[in-house]
């Protein structure tokens, strides 16, 4: 997803001057081609997150659209004084890509799992927060971001394709990746491809699971979560990122607000650090997040939304009454 990322936004450089891409001292596989495309926007800042994004509100409050890329944690938690006085408090126009999300970088440790990112970027005031699911959505945001004035967070992760071809995308509006009526499976990033191969399964038993791509968690689509809520027997999130302040958190707020008490269940990592390390595939299902775990989830989401549905037929007769 990072290479269809940067791709993009490198033919985006070669026709906009404005346009600079600062690294940490890393991604040089990726960047390559950029570099060689673009070399007069373009900067190694070093292994110094915090000084790679005062330099980048600087340019950008110049009149540069400045990107700048690192490992998750580093330009979000590291930098994060600098993210929210430098770059939010001036709305400059610096766009956070943030790689290795999640748990892709799963045998460094809890130093390099860029696990709580979604939670501190969302309550950053002036922040667009996005996540793309496959490499589809991914060029789609780097064309997208470009056009918005002001601080971006763009979270890409590693992850499986979802799409044959490119997705009608517009920034704030979720895509339904796949139609459903019983439940609704709402996920972000890593887990939209896990959420529609558990769909998938659980139309063989003759579930029909809606799957939505909420790619972008702030501005948040209400009017998708409330359609969910509305049409289907419950939802069920499922973002690999902490349970608390990322996706799981933002679907609840748009339900408790609106008053929609429909069956609902949160799946992420648990409010821990991992005592464990291993690669990507391995600590998600260590943390709950396989494709096994969200079919029993949904599974008990479903029976959670039957038994709903039996109380408020046997209800109706004394409501009536009334």
């Amino acid at each position: 997803m990072r290479n269809a990322f940067i791709k993009q936004l490198t033919e985006l450089a070669k026709h906009d001057k404005r346009i600079f891409l600062i690294v940490g001292d890393l991604g040089y596989n990726v960047v390559e081609d950029y570099v060689k495309t673009n070399p007069n926007q373009f900067l190694n800042a070093g292994v110094s997150e915090q000084n790679m994004t005062g330099v980048a509100a600087g340019l950008a409050l110049e009149g540069r659209i400045v990107f700048t890329y690192s490992i998750a944690n580093f330009p979000t938690i590291r930098a994060f004084e600098q993210v929210r006085n430098d770059i939010c408090y001036h709305n400059a126009n610096v766009k956070i890509i943030a790689v290795g999300t999640g748990f892709t970088y799963g045998a460094l440790a809890s130093s390099h799992h860029g696990t709580e990112d979604l939670a501190v970027t969302r309550a950053l005031p002036n922040m667009t927060v996005i996540a793309p699911a496959d490499p589809f959505e991914a060029v789609q945001v780097a064309k997208a971001v470009v056009n918005i004035k002001g601080p971006c967070y763009i979270r890409i992760s590693k992850a499986g394709q979802v799409y044959t071809e490119a997705p009608q995308f517009l920034i704030g509006k979720a895509i339904t990746v796949k139609p459903g009526n019983d439940i609704s499976l709402i996920a972000i990033g890593s887990m939209v491809a896990d959420a529609l191969q558990a769909s998938n399964e659980l139309g063989k038993q003759g579930i029909h699971a809606r799957v939505l791509s909420m790619h972008t968690l702030k501005p948040l689509d209400a009017q998708a979560i409330k359609n969910a809520a509305l049409q289907t027997g419950g939802i069920l999130t499922i973002e690999e990122h902490n349970i608390i302040g990322g996706l799981g958190s933002a679907v609840a707020e748009v339900l408790a607000e609106h008053r929609l008490g429909v069956p609902f269940l949160r799946m992420g990592i648990p409010d821990t650090f991992s005592k464990v390390i291993g690669d990507q595939d391995f600590l998600k299902e260590k943390h709950g997040l396989s494709v096994k775990n969200i079919i029993k989830q949904t599974l008990h989401l479903l029976s959670l939304s039957k038994k709903r549905l039996a109380l408020k037929k046997k209800l109706a007769p004394i409501a009536s009454a009334r």
